[in-house]
């Protein structure tokens, strides 16, 4: 402990990332004040109804955890930053069939400013489609007529949905801003916030059913702590698995105020376990949606086929839903992989600067290898994010767990707020290393520099 209390006191020792992290929080800060403040025109006291369906989990329980309950709260940033990140996947989608795009992406730091001003005009196009939606969804969502305190009008709707744009289009300035002048990952820093903001809550409902009415207790309580932390640790693994591939290079030359021919130098090219990260759950929870969409419209509204589509797909944690989520992870998984590992190209960059993997001939055979190597440590990292992405609802049938808080035992959540966690680290970690101080992961004392 002692040794952690001094790795703090560095860390504000070094003044340009004590004020990287007082910008971060100050953020962050806004952000979780304005998912407080509710749309004008709506009467706080009737949105009860709203917050008990979101706390139950399912669906619309994810949706809040993303936006960090703004969206039970009809408050500013109702639509989060998920439009954003819809927006992002679809340009980055878009930049495979696209030449335009795919010009943009090779022409460095410009091309990357207009990739960034298409995303986001893009994400004002996505809220002016969703925040109607949302606002008359609120209705079947057991928010009564009479909480529109100025009726649903365009007199109400037009200045609702500009707020609810507006917020959107902040949140990801905020985002930025964080990535900017904060400590980086602006956009993933304020969507782990939102999830963590809903963790206490969750906490208390779970530990009040096991020791109100002699549930198990608080020894019950403990077994769930020491499992979450062993799924935390699992998560951990899957993160920063990778598979490292030798790379031999004949010739190098390497310059430290002179310069000389260096022979055999060997380095290794990680291939991580999870090259996708939780992009493959995010993309099947949207199509998870669209079942039980299906089953209320159409000739299958009024059958025994649209029922159960209804009933199977919109319960998160029911048998069907689970197993058909699971295996659309996996084949997204690959797909992802196969979009953002580029081994062509990797297999080019390897050939121009002289280097070889051991026994492959470079070209197009160490293409080859990479892609076989990919496919290989690719099909157990998905059957393994598909385990953690259902794992929520197993420890809720085996355990009895609270919804809620099942949800936190894996899932986009908890893979959001691992992923993110280390990213922060090592950025804390370069900071520290960079002014002979010992990483995060070590003691906190100085460290000797020898001249």
């Amino acid at each position: 402990m002692k040794k952690f209390i001094e790795t703090l006191s560095n860390i504000w020792k070094i003044e340009e990332l004590k004020g990287r992290i007082i910008v971060t929080l100050g953020l962050l800060l806004v952000y979780r004040f304005g998912a407080q403040v509710v749309l004008p025109g709506i009467d706080t006291q009737q949105l009860a109804e709203l917050s008990s369906r979101t706390d139950g989990g399912g669906l619309l329980g994810i949706l809040n955890a993303f936006t960090g309950g703004a969206f039970a709260n009809a408050s500013f940033f109702a639509l989060g930053i998920m439009p954003y990140i819809s927006a992002s996947i679809v340009v980055q989608l878009m930049g495979l069939a696209i030449p335009y795009l795919q010009k943009l992406q090779k022409e460095g730091e410009s091309g990357r400013k207009t990739l960034n001003q298409i995303t986001r005009w893009l994400t004002i196009g996505i809220c002016l489609v969703q925040a109607p939606a949302y606002l008359y969804s609120l209705g079947s969502l057991g928010v009564p007529d009479s909480a529109f305190l100025l009726g649903k009008g365009l007199d109400f709707m037009i200045p609702a949905v500009l707020i609810l744009v507006t917020g959107t289009i902040f949140a990801m300035w905020l985002g930025e801003k964080i990535t900017d002048k904060g400590i980086g990952n602006g956009i993933s820093l304020l969507i782990m916030v939102g999830i963590i903001a809903r963790m206490p809550q969750s906490f208390v409902q779970e530990f009040v059913s096991r020791t109100a009415g002699s549930n198990g207790g608080l020894m019950l309580i403990l077994i769930e702590l020491i499992l979450w932390f062993v799924v935390i640790l699992a998560c951990i693994m899957l993160v920063m698995a990778t598979r490292q591939i030798p790379v031999q290079y004949a010739r190098r030359t390497a310059s430290g105020g002179y310069e000389k021919n260096v022979f055999g130098s060997r380095q290794y090219i990680p291939l991580k376990l999870n090259a996708s990260g939780v992009m493959p759950i995010i993309f099947a929870q949207a199509i998870m949606f669209a079942p039980a969409y299906i089953g209320r419209i159409g000739a299958l509204k009024d059958t025994g086929v649209g029922e159960w589509l209804q009933t199977e797909f919109s319960n998160i944690f029911g048998l069907w839903y689970n197993i058909v989520f699971a295996l659309l992870i996996i084949i997204f998984t690959y797909f992802y992989t196969a979009i953002t590992v580029p081994t062509n190209k990797m297999a080019d960059d390897l050939k121009r600067s002289g280097g070889f993997i051991p026994g492959i001939r470079p070209g197009k055979e160490t293409s080859d290898y990479l892609d076989k190597i990919m496919s290989l440590i690719t099909f157990p990292g998905s059957l393994f994010l598909a385990l953690i992405a259902v794992l929520p609802a197993i420890v809720m049938k085996i355990m009895g767990i609270q919804q809620g808080w099942a949800l936190f035992y894996g899932g986009t959540s908890l893979l959001i707020l691992v992923g993110v966690a280390i990213d922060t680290m090592q950025q804390v970690n370069s900071y520290l290393l960079n002014r002979h101080y010992d990483g995060l992961m070590k003691t906190g004392k100085n460290r000797k520099v020898v001249a």
